[in-house]
Parts: structure tokens; C-alpha cells; sequence
């Protein structure tokens, strides 16, 4: 029978930036998740590494300063999916006052001090806002991620450095024998581990009490939040932030070249199955737009939208804004093997929160996470000049994605191409057979969703007839 240090339950960013720190610190590691990696809360997120501005009206010091370290530190070790981004926050009259606006900003910078994100420059930020909402506006910057590649990337390095990845794959039942848990997983595959890491984010408390018939002292809030993608609002690359009369804040941010995103919603739910979004909060997105853009939306526009569980650690508060995005980890080694459960968490900060959890685990070894690069962040001079090569074949549009997308890794999907001919089938929108094979290949996809819509955001190029052809392909 397979024995195992440590057994993950989840391939979300929590799980998997857990397995790649520990199979750093040399630990034999096997990660098990029931659908694909980052399939629910990690791809349906705001897509931002950032501190949280709105964090402060909360007095989450702590949490905002190690977000913003963390921030830093993604900038730095995945500069090809991690981008700075200069957010405009327009004040309208009767929001927060503007001093408060001011104070929090000034806050903000002081807690990110050392930062090596530029100050936003001047420029035309009030011509897409309404006369009334432009008045007064404040510049700051943050990052924006591919959210979804943030969570591959991390199972690429861990798979890289031995750990096992077992996509598809749920954890049926474990219980202690001694020292070891004696996990059942499906396709009836059984497995030894001496620790387990529940990982599970919305079903986090549905693994402890079912399937490890655990208790705990903790309790998961869980909060639906959705999004809506609408053609471009505005031209221009700056990403905006906006009051809303109910306290909250929406974003507002350029996606993919031609549209905007806008989210997020906080709806109280009880099951995470329940990540679908509604009409009400279409028409909530809608109008928080509409209260600051001169270009007017509506739910007819929405071009796609997708909603996410976020399990929260339940703090006992009754607003769901004011809910901690803090983590909590609670340990379980009494008696024998250790049981560790991750409730809360954000994805600016999983890679503290592995760390953390790794040491409350008593695991010693390599720490090394908070300057190795990611796969594809190791960006070194040379490898502009490839760049440089491949630009006198390739599309500019298709080259930049690609490179945004696998930074020094594109070596690996080009092979020894030398025209577009050589990458074989190209399926519309850029998307050709060379890259397809890569992602079954390297990173763990399998199904035409899988490569569409989380590896890559192609599926929202491409015609229906376009996406089958992928889908029959891997088939």
C-alpha cells in the first residue's frame, strides 16, 4: 500500500500552494481533487492580487499588510501572470466622505511600503465617468492575476518536484490507525498518510464531519459572489472602483482586450452547489456600473458571467462584507496522526498561508517560496531575444498571450516550431494543436473546459462550432 507524508484534500490555490511548499521542504506529497484544478472558487475570483483597500474600514491591518507583502512577492516570482494594474476610485456624493477616501489611500501606501509598484500616471481617468461621479477621483495601483494559472502553476511545480496530482480523484472516507490515516479514495484506491490537510474550501466542513467523521471548533460562512463580462466600457487599461450605496465596493476592470469585468456580489448561501448566478444580482452589477459610466449596461450586454463559493472563516458577523477575509487554520494531532483544516483564506495570500500551515505542521526544511519563481517566472534577458525571434512569424496579438500565459515555459509549448504551420491544427482564436497537446501533457487538463475556460480564456473568442471542434479533438 502507497504511503504518503502528507495527503491534500482540494486542488484550489489553498491546496495547491500547500503541496508545492511541502514538496519543497521534501516531503512525499499527494494532492487529490474531485473535479479539475481550480474548476470553483479559485477561477471565479476578481482576478486581483491586492491588498484590499476596504479591508481598512474593518481594521484588518494585519491581514492587509501580509496581502500586500504578498503581493510583492507574486510580482517578483510570477511576473507573466501577476501585472500591475492602476485602479481609479471616483468619489460621488454620498458615499464615504472624501477624507476618509484620502486617509485610507494614504494608509494603504504606508502599508505597502517598499512596494515596487509605480504610481499610477496622469491621464484622461474621468472620460468614461459621468460628469457627477468624475469630480473627484484617486489613483492608486495593485495587480491583477490569471487566477486559475496561479493555481496550475502551483501544481506544475509541486508535480515537478514528486509530488502526486490526482485530479478527478475524491477522497471516499480516512480514518486514524495510530499514527497514519488510511485514506479510500475513488476508483477504490487506498492510500496510508501521516498527516491530512483538508483543503476544501466551500466543502470544507462537509470533509471534516462526513468523510474524516471529524468535529470542529471552527464554522465555514459561505458567500456567493459573481461576476458579469460586458464588451469594453472604456478604452484604456486602468481598472476602477466603485462606491456602491450599500457600503460595498465593485470592480470594474479590463478583461481579455475587449471586455470589462465587473463584480464582485456577497449573497449568503448554504450549499456550496450553489454557485449560479441570479437575475438579482445581474441587475445589481448593471446598475453599479450605471451609477459611474457614461456607457450605459444592461443584462441583455452580459456576454458571459460566472459565480464562486467563497468559504469564509464564520467570525460571527451578520454583514457578509464585514465577514474576515483573514484564514484560519485549526489543527487536529490529538491523538495520533494530524488532521489540518484551512477555513478562509484569499488567494493574494496562499502562499503565506502554506507556509504557515506547513510550520504549525512541525515540518522543517527549505523555505524557499517567497523568492523561487513560479513555472514561467524565471524571466531572464535571453529570453526577450526569443521573444524577439518568434515575432518575425508569429501574431503580435497570439505572441503576447502566449507569453503572458507560459513566460519562459513557451519554449517548452513551441518545441522546435518555426511557422504556424508547425504548431499543427489551429482550432480559431489563436488556439493551435502544439498548445492543447502542452496542457494535456504538463498541466493536467483533459476536457475542452478545462483548456477553454481556466488554462486559457479562449472559449470567449471562439464560435460554438469552434469549441466543439476542441472538445471533439480530445475526445
Amino acid at each position: 500500500m502507497e504511503s504518503f507524508d502528507l495527503l491534500i484534500i482540494g486542488g484550489g490555490i489553498n491546496g495547491t500552494a500547500i503541496a508545492r511548499d511541502a514538496a519543497i521542504r521534501e516531503l512525499k506529497v499527494l494532492l487529490v481533487e474531485k473535479d479539475d484544478l481550480a474548476q470553483h472558487t479559485s477561477s471565479a475570483s476578481s482576478k486581483l492580487i491586492h491588498g484590499g483597500l476596504r479591508y481598512l474600514e474593518y481594521y484588518e491591518f494585519r491581514l492587509v499588510r501580509e496581502a500586500l507583502k504578498e503581493r510583492e512577492i507574486l510580482l517578483q516570482t510570477a511576473p507573466h501572470i501577476v501585472r500591475p494594474l492602476s485602479f481609479v476610485l471616483p468619489h460621488a456624493r454620498g458615499m464615504r466622505p472624501w477624507w476618509m477616501v484620502r486617509a485610507g489611500l494614504l494608509l494603504y501606501r504606508l502599508l505597502a511600503w517598499g512596494s515596487s509598484l509605480p504610481r499610477p500616471g496622469r491621464s484622461d481617468y474621468r472620460a468614461p465617468l459621468k460628469p457627477e461621479a468624475g469630480r473627484r477621483i484617486a489613483l492608486y495601483a495593485d495587480a491583477v492575476v490569471d487566477d486559475a494559472r496561479l493555481v496550475v502553476l502551483n501544481a506544475v511545480d509541486a508535480a515537478e518536484r514528486a509530488a502526486e496530482i490526482a485530479t478527478r480523484t475524491e477522497l471516499v472516507s480516512a480514518e486514524r490507525e495510530g499514527d497514519v490515516w488510511r485514506a479510500t479514495l475513488s476508483g477504490g484506491r487506498t492510500v496510508l498518510a501521516k498527516i491530512i490537510v483538508n483543503a476544501a474550501g466551500p466543502w470544507v466542513a462537509e470533509v471534516l464531519g462526513g468523510r474524516l467523521s471529524e468535529s470542529s471548533e471552527s464554522r465555514a460562512r459561505l458567500i456567493k459572489g459573481s461576476h458579469i463580462l460586458v464588451p469594453a466600457i472604456w478604452e484604456g487599461e486602468q481598472a476602477y472602483i466603485l462606491q456602491q450605496p450599500d457600503g460595498r465596493v465593485v470592480f470594474a476592470i479590463p478583461y481579455e482586450g475587449r471586455f470589462t469585468l465587473i463584480g464582485t456580489t456577497e449573497v449568503p448561501v448554504s450549499s456550496p452547489e450553489d454557485a449560479t448566478i441570479t437575475e438579482t444580482e445581474t441587475d445589481y452589477l448593471c446598475a453599479a456600473a450605471n451609477r459611474y459610466f457614461n456607457k450605459p449596461i444592461a443584462p441583455a450586454d452580459v456576454v458571459w458571467s460566472y459565480s464562486g463559493i467563497r468559504s469564509l472563516y464564520d467570525d460571527g458577523e451578520i454583514d457578509p462584507k464585514a465577514v474576515t477575509r483573514d484564514y484560519r487554520l485549526e489543527l487536529d494531532d490529538d491523538p495520533g496522526a494530524k488532521l489540518l483544516s484551512v477555513f478562509g483564506g484569499k488567494i493574494t495570500t496562499a502562499r503565506a498561508l502554506a507556509s504557515e500551515a506547513l510550520d504549525r505542521l512541525g515540518i522543517k526544511g527549505r523555505k524557499s517560496t517567497g523568492w523561487a519563481a513560479l513555472p514561467g517566472g524565471d524571466i531572464y534577458p535571453a529570453y526577450n531575444d526569443y521573444l524577439r525571434e518568434l515575432s518575425t512569424w508569429m501574431p503580435q496579438p497570439l505572441l503576447g498571450r502566449l507569453a503572458r500565459s507560459y513566460g519562459t515555459r513557451l519554449k517548452d509549448v513551441m518545441g522546435d516550431a518555426t511557422s504556424l504551420k508547425d504548431l499543427g491544427r489551429h482550432f480559431g482564436a489563436g488556439l493551435y494543436e502544439a498548445e492543447v497537446r502542452y496542457l494535456t501533457t504538463y498541466e493536467f487538463a483533459r476536457t475542452d473546459e478545462d483548456i477553454l475556460w481556466r488554462r486559457t480564456k479562449i472559449g470567449l473568442h471562439m464560435s460554438a462550432a469552434e469549441r466543439e471542434a476542441v472538445a471533439r479533438f480530445l475526445a
